[in-house]
């Protein structure tokens, strides 16, 4: 009495490195939240990360339940989510259902591998004919399959409508923190990374081999930037240390950060009424690039030298969006709220104008190879000894869910929903090769374990042994999707406060 849900936790077996994947966006996701008094269009957004989700569990689950047909074997039941049916229909003599746990799907055969003691085993059945080697491997491998060819379909649809780039293209300096570690170690404002710990750099974010995502993904204690200098002959390196964001025990840990930002321009997105910025007249577009007769490298770098000048008046030269320049004089004030906070101009910067969100037709080939490479940093970075990167940066089905919904509420979100599929199915179909007890890749081991010896695993063993697999993987998921949660209370979780100032 041999009883499996074949590849059947789709999305509880494919954790997926969401906080890496955010960072190479380089999408302030805050700035996008939704109107929560528009229920219906949240409503809807709910509805469409639901829709995907059910589309990528059904396509895995099909190559299951095609290929267990096509072989002839015994199918029991075909369900989406798990948990008791809150739908189900029997036709053909096979269970369709739909589950109250929106956490994955399965396809039960009983004649692939023991489950019993997970599943709960069927004593009444009668004894089913066994089915070779041959059949488990192709049964086992046709849902990995199907979850690669629909991250191809994707991927065919993002080379001929586009995605945006979502890159940060300067590798200049814009900003040190004062005290920071890139501070200490000597680097300058205008120097231009070039590389890494050796290796070479491309843009600030938006890639694995970005500034951001190196110094992230770096290993050791020190980190080596070697750098372009104005008025140096020769590059420079650099080494420095790196700290990590504080965070709670319920929290992801923090990442690697060494204090710099990248120089951008400093574009107005809009004015706070009443404000300094407002009465000298600055309007949405214009483009602050000199403040007191210096070059201006980015917001960070205007906001600290306001804080250096204490406050005091300054004159910038705005740039309008026509290509005139005028210069002007501005005194920042305290705001009337919040209470408390440092004197400001009334400038809401323009956070994307920085980000190169061109649309990209990469090739479908490149898509597949792209996230792949990203899958291979991830499993060698949380398993380095030396690394920052741990389990606890992997993401469950809330953390995923989470991903999709905010990418929804982005210019351009669908476009973004779909290159994001073809990451996640890479990363289902690659995650279940994987040749562990209750995997599909688990499967096609015993397998061929079974044609080399010409008989099958003994059952009880294999029963206890994938039982605890089974219990490590949902732990595994309980601890991540805890992370997932964690993540939305305390650390970037609030939202920024109006400022308002006095009218005159």
């Amino acid at each position: 009495m041999q009883k499996v849900k074949c590849a059947d936790r789709a999305l509880l077996r494919s954790p997926v490195f969401i906080n890496l994947l955010a960072r190479a966006l380089a999408l302030d996701w805050r700035s996008n939240m939704p109107n929560l008094a528009n229920l219906l269009q949240m409503l809807l957004w709910i509805g469409v990360v639901i829709a995907v989700f059910n589309v990528i569990i059904f396509v895995h689950e099909l190559g299951h339940f095609l290929a267990a047909k096509w072989r002839g074997l015994k199918i029991e039941r075909f369900q989406i989510w798990f948990g008791r049916p809150i739908w189900k229909k029997e036709i053909d003599g096979v269970q369709f259902g739909l589950g109250w746990i929106p956490a994955g799907g399965f396809v039960a055969l009983p004649q692939m591998a023991p489950m019993d003691a997970i599943e709960g085993g069927d004593s009444e059945r009668a004894p089913l004919p066994p089915v070779t080697p041959l059949d488990k491997i192709i049964v086992a491998f046709a849902g990995p399959l199907f979850s690669m060819l629909l991250a191809m379909a994707a991927a065919i649809a993002v080379w001929q409508i586009g995605k945006p780039a979502d890159f940060i293209p300067s590798q200049e300096v814009g900003y040190l923190v004062p005290g920071s570690p890139a501070e200490k170690a000597g680097l300058k404002i205008g120097d231009k990374i070039t590389a890494i710990n050796g290796e070479e750099v491309n843009g600030f974010a938006g890639s694995l081999n970005s500034i951001s995502e190196r110094i992230i993904l770096s290993r050791g204690k020190q980190i080596t930037f070697t750098v372009e200098r104005p008025g140096e002959a020769k590059p420079l390196e650099l080494s420095s240390g790196f700290e990590t964001e504080k965070s709670h025990w319920y929290q992801r840990r923090g990442l690697r950060q060494v204090g710099i930002d990248p120089a951008g321009p400093a574009v107005v997105g809009d004015i706070s009424p009443n404000s300094p910025a407002a009465d000298a007249g600055l309007v949405k577009g214009d483009r602050v690039i000199r403040i007191d007769g210096n070059k201006v490298h980015g917001l960070m770098h205007f906001s600290q030298y306001l804080r250096d000048k204490n406050w005091q008046t300054v004159r910038i030269a705005v740039q309008s969006t026509d290509g005139q320049v005028r210069e002007l004089d501005i005194t920042p004030e305290r705001p009337l709220q919040p209470s408390g906070m440092d004197p400001k101009i009334g400038i809401i910067w323009d956070s994307r104008a920085e980000i190169d969100s061109r649309l990209i037709k990469p090739s479908p080939l490149r898509q597949v190879s792209d996230s792949l490479h990203m899958m291979w940093v991830t499993i060698t970075s949380v398993i380095a000894p030396d690394s920052n990167i741990g389990v606890d940066h992997l993401s469950g089905p809330v953390g995923i869910a989470k991903m999709q919904y905010q990418l929804l509420q982005t210019e351009e979100g669908w476009r973004r929903i779909l290159a994001f599929m073809v990451l996640f199915n890479v990363n289902l179909a690659v995650l279940n090769m994987l040749p562990f007890p209750v995997l599909d890749g688990g499967h096609i081991t015993l397998a061929f374990f079974e044609k080399i010896f010409g008989r099958p695993i003994k059952a009880r063993p294999l029963e206890i042994l994938q039982s605890i697999c089974a219990v490590l993987l949902i732990g595994l998921m309980i601890y991540v999707t805890s992370k997932d949660i964690g993540d939305g209370f305390g650390r970037n979780s609030g939202k920024s406060q109006e400022i308002i100032f006095p009218a005159d």
